[in-house]
């Protein structure tokens, strides 16, 4: 999912030169707690997150599902806010995409959403703060299935 590029910074004259000193050794640093097994998602996703939880000695995990409202992405340190309801009051938890503590991430629903902070969910209520499904139409679906038969025949081929 995440391909790491050396960053580079742009000259007076427009030629691209590769970041030196400070930076460049915390995006190297970064490079090494970048968690690839995640799923692609975006603001809007309804998530289920599994989070360990250590209580004592034993450690369990614990499904958190919400909303995503916002993403913030800076190399090693990107976070996720997701927002559910519980007994009628709204809760957000900040998530790490590198913490040890995620256990696994899967994508529920697809939402289509036009922004990517999703702040104003706060002030909704009941059927209003609903976020709108990304529907799948005949033609995407028949699109899928057809991938996914001419995938089957090539490992069959290979096989």
């Amino acid at each position: 999912m995440a391909t790491t590029k050396t960053k580079y910074r742009r000259t007076s004259k427009g030629s691209l030169v590769p970041q030196k000193g400070l930076a460049a050794k915390v995006a190297l640093v970064d490079k090494e707690f970048i968690k690839t097994d995640l799923p692609q998602f975006k603001a809007g996703d309804t998530v289920k997150v599994h989070v360990r939880i250590k209580e004592g000695d034993k450690e369990r995990i614990q499904i958190y599902e919400g909303v995503v409202i916002k993403r913030a992405n800076a190399g090693g340190s990107k976070t996720f806010c997701v927002r559910k309801i519980s007994h009628g009051v709204g809760v957000e938890r900040n998530f790490l995409e590198t913490s040890p503590k995620i256990a696994k991430l899967e994508v529920a629903e697809v939402g289509r959403v036009r922004r990517a902070k999703l702040y104003y969910l706060r002030e909704l209520e009941g059927k209003a703060a609903k976020v709108e499904k990304e529907v799948e139409t005949q033609v995407q679906a028949a699109a899928a299935s057809a991938a996914a038969k001419a995938k089957k025949t090539s490992e069959k081929a290979k096989a």
